[in-house]
């Protein structure tokens, strides 16, 4: 229960940072960035991406958890194929104190078969929220970057059908 408080803390506490203006970054490459999987693998990214389409779901508070989850429920049901990757990205000195603990607590809550999918990103964070903003931290950045890591889809505003559906197309035209 201790574990679980400082977590909630840490990523509270990241949450009050002032918030950057949202953007849109489209067609834009997604930053070299540094992580840790779950699996305590340490991520190079867009590296990881390379060769093939991905979709990366980035989540800058806890609450942006029930958003992904949403996002990979409706992946799930609707067969989409394509490599997804949560990259809780947590910025600030205090969330990088703890980020052990942090990382501990994730693992308590996610099946082990899942923590390769799962980076954090805690030194590097800030390059994820200048190509994104970080208005409305609740709602996950969903971005598919192509074979290149070129971001071909960028959606912010919490999950929808139709923003599903419009990501589903994005996929089709680009496995033409």
């Amino acid at each position: 229960m201790k574990l679980l408080s400082i977590v909630i803390l840490a990523l509270a506490i990241s949450g009050c940072s002032n918030p950057i203006a949202n953007r849109t970054p489209i067609n834009q490459m997604f930053p070299s960035v540094a992580g840790e999987d779950l699996n305590k693998n340490n991520v190079n990214l867009p590296s990881l991406f390379q060769g093939k389409t991905s979709l990366v779901l980035v989540g800058y508070v806890q609450d942006a958890q029930f958003d992904i989850d949403r996002w990979l429920i409706g992946l799930d049901m609707t067969e989409t194929q394509v490599a997804a990757y949560e990259l809780p990205t947590i910025g600030g000195m205090f969330p990088r104190m703890f980020e052990t603990y942090i990382n501990e607590g994730m693992r308590a809550g996610i099946p082990k078969s899942l923590w390769g999918g799962v980076i954090t990103i805690y030194d590097d964070a800030d390059k994820i929220r200048l190509l994104t903003g970080t208005e409305n931290p609740n709602n996950a950045r969903v971005i598919l970057l192509n074979s290149e890591g070129k971001i071909t889809f960028f959606y912010d505003e919490g999950f929808s059908v139709e923003a599903l559906n419009n990501l589903r197309d994005v996929l089709a035209a680009i496995s033409i």
